[in-house]
């Protein structure tokens, strides 16, 4: 599903070069369920970013389902974004004025989907993450907890390759986390791809696999024996 060869990426600070990413290379399969981890400045923020075609490598090759992502323009990484993965991230960002059956329906608009298929849809996927009962309550009406599954919905709403998740407990406390984590579960159990990055060593143990990033490389790339079961 994904490969990236050799990638590095480069940014220039004033007059200082620093190198996020120094000739990185992984796969990442169907169904797999990942785990990104690593201190501040390892650069799994900018992989995170290369892989949810949020940026493009400065050097180096990726490849989504056979697609080669590095050449694509502005135009093309977007409709990569929206058909392809489900962000969910720390803060939600969630429309604050929008329902949370409005706010899992905007990819939706994106793609073009019509206004009675897109609520029905956005109802179905509210139902599935266990919130089918607040499709009328605005994120200020919704704990912590469910602002992040209506997050999630959307993710999942136009049914993505993966689901890319940025540290999706890290504003939650420890038993809403756990949920949330076993919301994460569940999904993976039925098909879908997940990518997680996260810096919480207790978060990483419900992934499969775990990557370890230090100083742009990848450090480690091992199978977790340890992986937390529902």
């Amino acid at each position: 599903m994904i490969a990236i060869r050799d990638v590095s990426k480069v940014y220039e600070m004033g007059t200082e070069t620093v190198r996020a990413l120094n000739g990185v290379s992984l796969d990442i399969e169907k169904n797999e369920y990942v785990a990104i981890m690593g201190p501040s400045g390892s650069g799994k923020s900018t992989l995170m970013n290369i892989l949810g075609c949020l940026d493009t490598p400065t050097s180096g090759e990726y490849r989504f389902e056979g697609e080669d992502v590095q050449d694509m323009d502005e135009d093309e990484l977007a409709s990569i974004r929206n058909r392809k993965i489900g962000f969910v991230f720390q803060t939600f960002n969630l429309l604050p004025r929008q329902s949370a059956l409005k706010n899992v329906e905007l990819p939706l608009i994106y793609s073009g989907v019509k206004s009675s298929d897109r609520e029905k849809r956005a109802a179905q996927i509210l139902d599935h993450v266990g919130l089918g009962d607040r499709k009328d309550h605005r994120p200020n009406e919704l704990s912590g907890g469910q602002r992040q599954r209506v997050a999630i919905a959307r993710a999942l709403v136009t049914d993505p390759s993966i689901i890319l998740a940025d540290e999706p407990t890290g504003n939650l406390d420890s038993k809403t986390g756990y949920d949330i984590m076993r919301l994460f579960s569940d999904l993976w159990r039925s098909g879908n791809t997940i990518i997680l990055v996260t810096h919480e060593e207790d978060i990483s143990l419900y992934a499969k696999r775990i990557i370890r990033l230090r100083d742009g490389l990848i450090e480690s790339d091992t199978i977790n024996e340890k992986q937390v079961q529902f």
